[in-house]
């Protein structure tokens, strides 16, 4: 694979980044990560991926044992040793390893490591012109008051066993629920739905990703009523447009929800709303206040 990864201090191959087996962010999945991207040589709102990889080591006791400009630094360094021009941009944090013999997570030394790779789609620029199909699984997300979802990490089993019903059932990715009948978050992405000239997305146990944040504040700015509010299943079917926010894509529109066409379109039919939101989104890229230059030289 074409990229770089930092580990233990040294920059390598991805295919020699690894980890002990006995680390417990592979045991035990105990760990946190943030994902930014790099578009045209440039990062995206990388101080906003920070901020939240701090907060999130900080609320799950790791300490990356590196301060934020060295995290900075490491991130440039990964694109730049990979001679990447658009990538995905990955800083992890994992518990590490126990004193032998001990459960207690004290006794631990918390690694910090990286890595950049070619940039990587949710869904890819050719399913984006058509919308993709969404399924509403039946796994409920694994509830916040077990696992805070603002905070990032990689309980992801709600969301596979999601992903092979999606995929039995013809779709492309899948959307879980709270058990109440409520619309969570899917595998990497936050779900916003549209109805006239107001825009929802859920306002709990979700992740408040950043592109999240940029699609909210594209809406207010664009003028639509934003609302940040409970949504439910019954009520997303009956959106006039359904789009996805990811790193992996931006605003990536759905067409079809459980293989019914959303709205009054004819299926592959992207909705105005969603494709505004996705030309504000890209057109960010090319706004200073929020990209930095990577530093390849």
């Amino acid at each position: 694979m074409n990229g770089c990864a930092y580990v233990d201090g040294e920059f390598v191959a991805p295919e020699d980044a690894k980890i002990s087996i006995f680390d417990w962010g592979f045991l035990h999945s105990d760990a946190t990560y943030d994902v930014a991207h790099v578009w045209q040589g440039k990062f995206f709102r990388l101080g906003d991926h920070l901020d939240r990889f701090e907060a999130s080591c900080t609320a799950l006791r790791l300490d990356p044992g590196v301060g934020r400009e060295r995290m900075r630094e490491v991130m440039h360094e990964c694109v730049r040793r990979a001679g990447l021009r658009d990538a995905y941009v990955e800083l992890l944090c994992t518990r590490g390893r126990p004193a032998p013999g001990s459960r207690d997570p004290r006794t631990c030394t918390n690694r910090f490591m990286a890595f950049a790779i070619p940039f990587v789609w949710i869904a890819d620029p050719d399913k984006q012109k058509r919308g993709i199909n969404l399924i509403v699984g039946t796994p409920q997300r694994i509830p916040p008051g077990s696992v805070d979802p603002r905070i990032k990490n990689y309980h992801w089993l709600d969301f596979v066993m999601g992903l092979f019903e999606a995929y039995e059932r013809g779709g492309e990715t899948v959307v879980l629920t709270d058990g109440a009948g409520h619309v969570a978050e899917g595998p990497g992405f936050n779900v916003f739905a549209v109805f006239g000239r107001a825009i929802v997305t859920p306002s709990s146990g979700v992740l408040e990703g950043v592109t999240r944040r940029t699609m909210i504040e594209l809406a207010e700015r664009e003028g639509f009523d934003m609302q940040v509010r409970e949504l439910g299943v019954d009520e997303l079917r009956r959106a006039d447009e359904v789009f996805l926010s990811s790193t992996g894509g931006g605003a990536i529109a759905v067409t079809q929800l459980d293989g019914v066409a959303i709205g009054s379109r004819a299926t592959g039919v992207v909705g105005p709303v969603t494709q505004r939101m996705q030309d504000a989104y890209w057109a960010l890229h090319e706004d200073s206040r929020y990209t930095e230059a990577v530093r390849y030289g």
